[in-house]
This record gives C-alpha cells, sequence and structure tokens, in this order.
C-alpha cells in the first residue's frame, strides 16, 4: 500500500463499534474507500465462512476483535483472519490492542507470525467508554458509577485520535509496517476525576464507587454476562487497573504530530449532544 490512497479499499471490522465507526469516518475523509464489516453487514469473527467476501479486493484491514482483545479465543481469531487476509492479497493490517494487557500479547504475536504488513497500535483505556457501551446506562440513569479502577490513574484516550493514528499509519507507505505504535490522553486521571469532569460539563450530581474486580464480575454475572467472559473481563481488569497503565503515551503525536484530545474536550462535546441526560 503506497502513500496514494486513491482507489484503495479498506476493510474495517467493528465498523459501528467506538473505533470502528471513527477508523471509518477518518479513512472516508483521507479519500479511502472503506468497506464496513459487521455482523449487520454479514462478517462474524467467528464464522470464517464470513470472511472471504469481505477481504477480496480489498487493500488494507483494521482489525478490532469484539469484547476484548486478550478473551479466551481472541488470538487464535487474529491469526486466522489475518492468515486468511494474507492469502487473499491483504497484507497490510493495523491490529488495536491494549497497553499493559499480558492477553493481548498473544493476540499480536498471532498477526506478527500471520505474514501481514503488520502495525499493532495499543491503547489506553477510551473516553469514549464513558458515553457509549455498557457504563453509560449506568451512569446516565443512575447518576452513580460502579467500577473497579480504585484510584489508579489513567490517560484516557479519545478514540477519534484512534481512528485518525490508525489511517495515518494505513496512508503512510512502510513507515509504520512492523510497528507498535502506543497511544494515550495527554494527562492522567482517577476514574473519579473523569466523572467529575463529566458531572460538570452536564451540571448534574454524578458519582463514582470503586469496588473490586472480583465484586464487579459478580454484578455482571448478574446482568446475564457468559461465565467465561466475566472471568476473562475480571483478569483483564485486575491487570489494566493495577495501575501499570498510570502513564502517558506519545504516540499521537508521533504519528499526528500534534497533541492528542484532552477528556475535558470529549466530555463537554458529549454532554453537549445529550449523552447523559435522562
Amino acid at each position: 500500500m503506497t502513500q496514494n490512497t486513491r482507489n484503495t479499499t479498506v476493510v474495517v471490522t467493528g465498523a459501528s463499534g467506538r473505533t470502528g465507526s471513527r477508523v471509518a469516518r477518518s479513512a472516508r475523509a483521507a479519500g479511502l474507500t472503506v468497506r464496513a464489516a459487521s455482523r449487520a453487514r454479514g462478517f462474524d469473527w467467528q464464522d470464517r465462512s464470513t470472511w472471504a467476501g469481505v477481504l477480496g479486493g480489498a487493500d488494507a484491514a483494521y482489525l478490532v476483535y469484539p469484547s476484548d482483545i486478550g478473551a479466551p479465543g481472541a488470538a487464535e481469531a487474529v491469526g486466522a483472519l489475518s492468515r486468511e487476509a494474507v492469502g487473499a492479497g491483504v497484507r497490510r493490517l493495523v491490529l488495536l490492542s491494549s497497553r499493559g494487557q499480558d492477553r493481548a500479547r498473544d493476540a499480536e504475536e498471532a498477526l506478527h507470525a500471520s505474514g501481514a504488513d503488520w502495525t499493532v497500535v495499543r491503547a489506553s483505556w477510551f473516553a469514549q467508554n464513558f458515553s457509549e457501551g455498557p457504563l453509560v446506562e449506568e451512569l446516565r440513569l443512575s447518576g452513580e458509577l460502579v467500577f473497579p479502577a480504585g484510584e489508579v490513574r489513567e490517560p484516557f484516550v479519545d478514540v477519534r485520535d484512534i481512528g485518525d493514528v490508525v489511517v495515518a499509519a494505513l496512508s503512510a507507505g512502510d513507515r509504520y509496517v512492523g510497528q507498535t505504535v502506543t497511544v494515550s490522553g495527554p494527562r492522567l486521571l482517577t476514574f473519579g476525576e473523569a466523572v467529575a469532569e463529566i458531572a460538570k460539563e452536564t451540571g448534574r450530581e454524578l458519582t463514582y464507587r470503586a469496588v473490586s474486580a472480583r465484586a464487579y464480575g459478580e454484578r455482571l454475572a448478574e446482568f446475564g454476562v457468559p461465565e467465561g467472559e466475566v472471568g476473562a473481563l475480571v483478569e483483564a481488569f485486575e491487570q489494566l487497573l493495577d495501575g501499570r497503565n498510570a502513564y502517558l503515551s506519545d504516540g499521537v503525536r508521533e504519528v499526528l504530530g500534534r497533541k492528542p484530545r484532552d477528556f475535558t474536550e470529549f466530555a463537554r462535546e458529549a454532554a453537549a449532544a445529550g449523552t447523559w441526560k435522562i
């Protein structure tokens, strides 16, 4: 894939999700042709018969594994899809991974071994986890976020920056092939401080209550999350939220030549859009 993006087709898995939708938007803005891959469009990570039709004739792909990159089966699926992509002539692959998560390395290694011209983007916790996905309804309806993060500090990254980094890496020829780019936001916040910023922007009384990862897993089980998935998530939370990620990463500036978006900007825009209104 060259720096000339004209007539370049990029498969975007998870195209309706938090990162995939931003990758698709950024890719279109850069002049790339986006082929959205999601269950709604007939693509399923768990059904290999759906892969060939999505990959055929494409030039590159963005891979984001559903639920969690460290989930059981993720490495096997990433490796299998990557090998099929390479076999179909889609050698340029970018995988979304996670900072500080041991099991995520298995999926990264599976990508490395596929023969692809790969780039890994390791991301910190998403700012948009507060506005999209399972956490937002609890915060919006109850005014309280219960989560196993204690007082650990996290440099929340805006998923729009992830989208821009992925597309810049895809559009830069061989510059980022074989490289891991680690991205984060520009400053460290506790989850309590993040909720306080959201409260300020919404004008609502919003609070954060810390629980243990095990207690949070019990809550997930009560909500019907499968036992195997609960176990993987508890393990991931215990790793990711033990303080190991309380540092900044400079990937956004390295790739895009600008500072990452700040959490306050995210909170202000999401609040203005009515995200946390009852």
